[in-house]
């Protein structure tokens, strides 16, 4: 008697099982098609975030790549008075700190408050360019989330006059959650995109920074190097 109750037990939880319709589950392509042209414009604003993160990513690389003996080498020529050979050796080594270096050396013999303004204004101009395209990545950061709020409204409104125009105020479930599950696609788009770009952005400026202190030790070695007596 008890073997025939749990078959029959297991037999309607088959059924109910099988009734059931299985759930299907949707990846980030499909649901991105969901989004119209708002996210045709986060792709874009995610395309060129990357681009500018990997090539400030590389100029910045460049500029941190030093020889370790290159001080040791100005100091030994300055003092043997090879400024032409310090010269050469600055205009070989392609970096913001030889080059903030190879205009103090050609200002050598003025005050030294001229070379220390001319070594700081080519510092300026190197860290200027290692900033290109950091403003347009902050912009990306700010603007994403709200390109995606925008596309929630608009998705929004829409589902809302779709639901007006319906007659006699009958409203499917079904047409109602599909406008508000597209206007919700938007938003997710949109973080994602500010989310990458602002976490992009502070790595670039922390790595800046670290460029920028290396850029003032530079300067004042230079400088103590003029001062040093020969």
């Amino acid at each position: 008697m008890l073997l025939q109750i749990d078959t029959i037990a297991l037999a309607e939880e088959a059924i109910i099982e099988a009734a059931e319709p299985a759930q299907e589950s949707i990846n980030l392509f499909e649901m991105a098609q969901y989004g119209g042209w708002i996210m045709v414009i986060l792709a874009i604003l995610l395309a060129v975030a990357c681009y500018i993160f990997i090539a400030r990513l590389v100029v910045i690389k460049q500029a941190t790549r030093e020889d370790k003996s290159f001080m040791d080498r100005i100091r030994d020529y300055i003092h043997e008075g090879k400024i032409d050979s310090a010269l050469n050796l600055c205009k070989q080594t392609d970096t913001p700190s030889a080059h903030m270096i190879e205009k103090g050396i050609s200002r050598i013999g003025r005050p030294m408050q001229d070379v220390q303004v001319a070594v700081e204004n080519v510092g300026n101009l190197e860290v200027g360019n290692l900033e290109k395209g950091l403003v347009i990545m902050a912009t990306i950061a700010a603007g994403a989330p709200m390109l995606g709020f925008l596309g929630t409204v608009l998705g929004m409104v829409q589902t809302f006059y779709n639901m007006a125009q319906t007659s006699g105020g009958i409203i499917e479930m079904s047409a109602l959650s599909t406008g508000m599950y597209q206007a919700m696609v938007t938003t997710i788009g949109g973080l994602i995109v500010g989310i990458l770009a602002m976490f992009a952005y502070n790595y670039l400026v922390a790595r800046i920074d670290r460029v920028v202190r290396l850029l003032e030790s530079r300067t004042l070695e230079f400088m103590d190097l003029l001062n040093e007596p020969a």
